[in-house]
């Protein structure tokens, strides 16, 4: 059979019929023979001391296989928070440049800051289509702005916009796991089951990622894939089954300081920190755990207990993808990356929250209303957080957490695992290394160029590097010598060893409140002066790696170097104008696709209405009007029940319904308080 490149001269003959013709055929994308399958599996807000392949105490013994046939990267960074996170690790490119500055749900009207990632900056799966892979998502997305995220489209910055060929997973920063928001391709669906019948979205995405695998390994054996595994784990709501937790229980019961001291000398013997490693001191924000009173132990024990149980329930479901790859007989031909997309979390405040909806809502959590959730805290009936003890003790030995640039927030555990092409196994690198570089390490492990052009839109540069070379080589320099940060108006810059940082509000909350400045504080040109006057830090990170020891009064010059440098690569990568956080950057008006409108229609039977898309009813008069027809049943006795409209859930939202044969409106106010308006009469059978 003749074959031929599609789009180049016809290499057979035509003649007036087929017995004077002779055929070619357009020769199908085929991979290079012996190609590496690629899994990249993405945790949402683990820090780099839980997991227990870095020496944290929550169980992954899916995670201690990977890293046991393969490298523990011990100097890798991420962006803080992880919507650009997930954006540098598709494309390869900083995330102000993507105009993903933050969350999705946090886009303003400028560049850095939009969420709408230009064309120009492929996506891994975009470049490895070209080159004969299947591809395929499971899991968290967060990379489309919300008003592209309704059943309107445009569908280009979804998931199979954006070169995968299957997903099945969430759109937006978290989700439910008993009761997710899903997303099967291009369509919203339900959840095929309920927790009464032993439904778990880990359970779910698991089972369709190794579907995924299957459906094309019955037809191309020989195809490899690449598949983007990005669980919700850890990322609250923290869910999971009573036995996860159980499994936990007591463990935790010595706290937050005893945990970083255990941590801490696990990893100096597992050498993930250097042995000269200093543990950064008690962070102002975090009371210690002996002054905490009983109940509050009490509580943020449990707390931990679910967490860790939520962690290696989701490593467990991992490992049954992990296994199917190997029944497969492909797993050593299989490059599997393993990474956190920021430090751990520190949104559930002191006390931590049985709903974390409080917190996006600017609504203190308590101590008191926590106890009442004590026993069921992780199951349906909670949206759980941790205390904020727990996300500083998770990214031992590091200063912070998500959402800072402290090495806290920006440090995470990697993993790079491939039998087939990786001789070093169970060994630690520790080359300074971003997530801008894994797609230019993939793209090199697999021996391919970074294209100049897809579908016709010419291709920005990559900005991350390779760190395939350390692969055969512990002792190689690394290639990433520069790195700037920013988030929310915090800012550093990593040189050649050197780290520059410039905390936002402050090195603490405590701190910050002392200069009369707070978290989400509008960040003002006079803020930004008195920050550039005063406000830097500096580090010898490569001989202490904790950020334990401040330079700055010692090494004038070398601030003053690294501070202009911080300018120069935000500059470049168009970091400006700098925005801080607050809950008013959710709150703005954006352009949608639909003009603005003073009513909407909804359709019995239609697709779910996307939240970041939904009416904005907070702080406003609003009606609902429904057009319905009871039937002639026995109304009062509840036969007539149901819901007419309803957006949100048991953890904050509205219905209209019928209930006890009454029409009813409940407004559920962040899961702790319920307002009720209800007839008086019951309705009447017929049109209404």
């Amino acid at each position: 059979m003749v074959e031929y490149p599609p789009g180049t001269p016809f290499p057979g003959t035509i003649g007036r019929t087929l017995d004077e013709s002779s055929s070619a055929w357009p020769a199908p994308n085929r991979a290079a023979a012996g190609s590496p399958n690629v899994l990249v599996v993405l945790w949402d807000d683990v820090g780099f001391g839980q997991f227990s392949s870095f020496g944290g105490l929550c169980e992954t013994p899916t995670l201690d296989r990977i890293a046991s046939r393969g490298l523990r990267y011990s100097n890798f960074h991420t962006t803080a928070l992880c919507t650009p996170t997930r954006g540098c690790l598709m494309t390869g490119r900083n995330h102000h440049s993507l105009g993903l500055s933050a969350i999705t749900e946090t886009s303003l009207g400028f560049p850095a800051h939009n969420s709408f990632i230009g064309f120009e900056h492929g996506f891994l799966p975009e470049m490895l289509l070209e080159h004969g892979y299947n591809t395929f998502a499971i899991g968290k997305w967060h990379l489309t702005a919300p008003t592209e995220s309704t059943t309107a489209g445009p569908f280009n910055r979804w998931p199979l916009g954006r070169g995968f060929e299957r997903f099945y997973g969430f759109l937006a920063g978290s989700t439910d796991h008993w009761f997710p928001d899903l997303v099967y391709d291009n369509h919203p669906i339900p959840a095929p089951a309920t927790p009464e019948e032993g439904y778990h979205l880990n359970i779910d995405l698991a089972d369709h990622a190794i579907q995924f695998i299957k459906d094309a390994h019955v037809h191309a054996p020989d195809k490899p894939f690449m598949m983007y595994y990005a669980l919700g784990a850890g990322h609250s709501p923290h869910h999971v089954e009573p036995e996860w937790i159980e499994k936990y229980a007591g463990q935790f019961d010595a706290g937050w300081d005893e945990y970083r001291r255990i941590v801490f000398e696990r990893q100096l013997a597992e050498g993930v920190i250097p042995a000269d490693t200093v543990l950064s001191e008690r962070d102002l924000d975090v009371p210690a755990w002996d002054s905490l009173s009983d109940e509050e132990r009490r509580m943020c024990a449990r707390q931990m207990e679910v967490y860790a149980g939520f962690i290696e329930q989701s490593d467990h479901h991992l490992g049954r993808v992990i296994d199917f790859i190997d029944e497969l007989g492909e797993l050593d031909n299989t490059i599997v990356v393993v990474m956190s997309d920021n430090g751990a979390s520190a949104e559930g405040g002191v006390h931590g929250a049985f709903n974390e909806v409080q917190f996006f809502n600017g609504v203190p959590e308590t101590l008191e209303k926590n106890v009442e959730y004590f026993d069921r805290w992780g199951g349906p009936d909670t949206y759980p957080h941790y205390s904020w003890g727990w996300a500083w003790a998770g990214n031992t030995p590091f200063r912070r957490w998500k959402r800072e640039t402290y090495r806290g927030g920006v440090s995470d555990p990697c993993i790079v695992s491939w039998p087939d092409g990786i001789a070093g196994h169970g060994e630690v690198r520790t080359q300074y290394a971003h997530v801008t570089d894994i797609l230019p390490t993939l793209l090199d492990a697999l021996g391919l160029e970074a294209p100049t052009e897809i579908r016709g839109v010419e291709q920005s540069d990559i900005h991350g590097t390779s760190f395939a070379h350390t692969f055969a080589d512990a002792d190689a320099e690394s290639n990433h010598t520069t790195q700037y940060f920013e988030m929310f108006g915090s800012r550093s810059i990593f040189h050649d060893g050197w780290k520059a940082n410039c905390p936002v509000p402050g090195p603490s909350f405590a701190e910050a409140a002392e200069k009369g400045r707070r978290f989400g504080q509008t960040l003002t040109a006079e803020t930004l002066e008195q920050l550039d006057a005063d406000g830097w830090e500096l580090y010898r990170v490569d001989s202490d790696p904790a950020e334990t020891s401040n330079l700055a009064a010692d090494e004038p010059t070398k601030l003053a170097e690294m501070k202009a440098l911080w300018y120069t690569e935000a500059e470049r990568y168009g970091v400006f104008p700098l925005a801080s956080a607050g809950i008013s950057r959710l709150l703005t008006v954006r352009p949608t696709i639909a003009p603005p409108r003073d009513q909407l229609v909804w359709y019995p039977d239609a697709a779910p209405v996307y939240f970041g898309a939904s009416p904005r009813i907070y702080n406003r008069p609003y009606s609902i009007v429904a057009d319905v027809t009871i039937p002639d049943v026995d109304i009062g006795n509840g036969d007539a029940d149901g819901i007419l409209a309803t957006h949100g859930g048991r953890h904050g939202g509205y219905a209209l319904m019928v209930l006890g044969g009454r029409l009813m409106h409940v407004y559920n106010w962040v899961g702790s308080e319920r307002f009720t308006v209800a007839s008086n009469e019951v309705l009447t059978p017929g049109d209404h």
